[in-house]
């Protein structure tokens, strides 16, 4: 009976004590929104009194940081906080800030004294010439010449000391002629301009008919180009052929095989276009792609996947058993290339136990190789499910410590973007192991975005209820009835899609799950007979899943129920995907799906396929086989 009573007090306690604890949290978070007014009032007796009473609160260092970024002239105070907070977020920034303002006052000693080497550009020349200021031009100078090589136009704290390296004996013909290249490299017109007036008058009309071929490319085919002697015009001429690739890879080719014998180029100038021509063409889908590359030495990664997937264009497996010695013995073990080594030889030599063999080796890895290798196989996915196993507090511990506290708080008061900052912040700070543990914490506080995203960091990949969550189910399985789909296909779209993030928006303005813009989501809308009110209806979990399925399946319809192109056209758009379809003779799916000429679209349709075997997996159903969504790829 005592043991029973003692227990009772026991638990009455705690809960009393949450409760209280509770209570402050929530003035805090109310005085801690008063102190944030009186700052903005500029109000600093009453802002001292009220954040007194937060020293205890998780963003009192976020607190402070505020009032001291608009007091920067009190350097005591500053240094007061860079010492005492020097392990938060806001250290790091707070003295970037106050460095800023020490350069803009010119308070140059005190700026060497405090500065920290850092990436930041503004920052690095503000050093730089503080040090010129300071007695040290040249060591500040030949810095500076680092700073002057590069196609970006560089921020204005660089101008007093880009200028000066400018008057000075240091800046040569030489870097001027690579700057001016560097920037039409990056297609920065303007900054050539720039550059441009440092030159003596010949080399200022030399730079103009470089200019001119740069937004005019088709100039160097006239008859007069190359009339005049001139020592750039090899130069003039790639770079012509360079920028023609992108609109007519045809004619560059054709002009680049007759004139390139007429002007001076190093070799390699001439390895380098010759190595743009023959990608240019393997994404034009051009079977003439191989020939050319395969005249090349394999000197790069991206040279060699495309030496591969050009003779796979051509279907001529010789072709792609010799691409595929070519690569590294590193690259050869890879799960992409054992497949196609084993696809090559099946091909050669039949279905032998050697090919068998080395099918059930890639079937041990889980991307869509491995899938595609099991099929061909007959053997089950290999799914592999570990979850992080957690020992005893760790989750309450990590979530305690003041970093993630802060987080939290961030969280609370609707602060979205501080608080992935602060995040990413925190989990920099962790060692591989402890951020498996805040991705537990993440999915626990059902960020399944961060959770995913935190996982990749901790370079784990196993735990597939925080990597492959079944967040919005309902909803998934309602819009899947309703458009006769297979639910983990969907699953695996807004897996790659959004990572399960309701509110994500992408920097070209798709929304939500199934990351619709607003144009199609406004169509689709009209089409269902439903009203508009505004783009953020996108947002809503239900209507974003909906308007998803709803387009997929009419891609799906489009393309003859066939998965791969309705996927493919769900990333790139139909009429692209249209265009890339075999123009004479059919072609296998996993073929077509390796030679897709954008990166991004190729990995996403691997990436949403596999996601869907997964997700099927995940939700204990077995209806679908990756070789059941891979018809032959029939001519457009």
């Amino acid at each position: 009976m005592k043991y029973v009573r003692a227990t009772f007090l026991f638990m009455l306690l705690a809960v009393l004590s949450s409760i209280g604890f509770s209570d402050t949290l929530d003035r805090q978070r109310s005085d801690f929104l008063v102190a944030e007014k009186l700052i903005a009032q500029n109000n600093e007796r009453a802002y001292l009194i009220m954040s007194s009473t937060l020293t205890d609160y998780p963003l009192y260092s976020y607190l402070q940081y505020q009032w001291l970024k608009d007091h920067l002239e009190n350097s005591d105070k500053v240094l007061g906080f860079l010492s005492t907070y020097k392990d938060t977020r806001y250290a790091g920034v707070l003295r970037t800030r106050w460095l800023h303002y020490l350069a803009k006052h010119e308070r140059w000693q005190e700026f060497l004294q405090h500065y920290q080497a850092s990436e930041n550009v503004s920052l690095r020349c503000q050093f730089h010439w503080a040090n010129y200021k300071t007695g040290h031009p040249l060591q500040a100078l030949n810095e500076a010449k680092n700073l002057w090589l590069t196609g970006d136009s560089q921020p204005e704290e660089c101008e007093p000391l880009l200028t000066v390296l400018a008057m000075s004996s240091l800046l040569t013909p030489n870097l001027i002629w690579q700057r001016f290249e560097l920037a039409l490299t990056k297609d920065n017109i303007y900054l050539a301009e720039y550059v441009q007036r440092f030159m003596d008058k010949s080399d200022q009309a030399t730079a103009s008919l470089w200019l001119q071929v740069h937004k005019n490319p088709a100039l160097i085919q006239d008859n007069g180009f190359g009339s005049v002697p001139n020592p750039h015009l090899g130069s003039i001429f790639a770079h012509g052929i360079d920028r023609m690739v992108k609109q007519d890879p045809d004619l560059a080719v054709l002009l680049w095989d007759i004139r390139k014998r007429n002007y001076p180029m190093d070799n390699a100038t001439v390895h380098q276009l010759e190595r743009r021509l023959g990608i240019a063409l393997g994404v034009k889908k051009d079977r003439r792609a191989y020939s050319r590359l395969s005249m090349l030495d394999g000197t790069d990664a991206e040279l060699r996947e495309w030496k591969v997937r050009s003779a796979l264009l051509e279907q001529n497996w010789q072709h792609v058993g010799d691409a595929l010695k070519a690569l590294t013995i590193q690259e050869q073990q890879e799960p992409r290339w054992q497949y196609w080594q084993a696809r090559t030889l099946a091909v050669t030599t039949g279905n032998t136990p050697v090919v068998q063999e080395m099918y059930s080796k890639v079937a041990e890895d889980r991307s869509i190789y491995g899938l595609l290798a099991a099929d061909t196989s007959n053997k089950p996915y290999k799914i592999v499910d570990k979850p992080v196993i957690l020992i005893a507090n760790e989750l309450d511990t990590l979530s305690q410590e003041p970093d993630f506290r802060a987080v939290r708080e961030l969280d609370v008061l609707n602060r979205t973007m501080e608080a992935q900052r602060q995040w990413w912040y925190a989990v920099n700070k962790l060692s591989k192991d402890k951020r498996m543990i805040a991705a537990k914490l993440a999915q626990q506080w059902q960020w399944d975005q961060l959770a995913i995203l935190t996982m990749v960091k901790a370079d784990y990949w196993d735990d597939l209820a925080l990597r492959f969550p079944l967040g919005y189910m309902n909803h998934v399985q309602s819009s899947a009835d309703r458009q006769r789909l297979d639910p983990a296909i969907i699953l695996g779209l807004i897996r790659q899609e959004s990572m399960l993030k309701s509110n994500a928006k992408s920097s070209v303005g798709a929304r939500g799950l199934m990351q619709i813009m607003p144009k199609t989501g406004k169509q689709i809308a009209q089409e269902l007979n439903e009203k508009w009110q505004s783009d953020d209806k996108l947002f809503n979990p239900d209507v974003n899943v909906r308007y998803g399925a709803y387009y997929f399946k009419q891609l799906l319809d489009r393309f003859n129920g066939n998965f791969t192109l309705a996927t493919a056209a769900y990333n790139a758009g139909p009429s692209r995907v249209s265009s890339w379809l075999p123009k004479d003779m059919p072609i296998a799916s996993d073929i077509w799906i390796e030679t897709i000429p954008f990166r991004e679209t190729r990995k996403y349709v691997m990436s949403v396929l596999s996601y869907a075997m997964i997700y099927q997996h995940r939700i204990q159903s077995n209806l679908l086989k990756l070789r059941n969504l891979f018809p032959e790829i029939l001519p457009n």
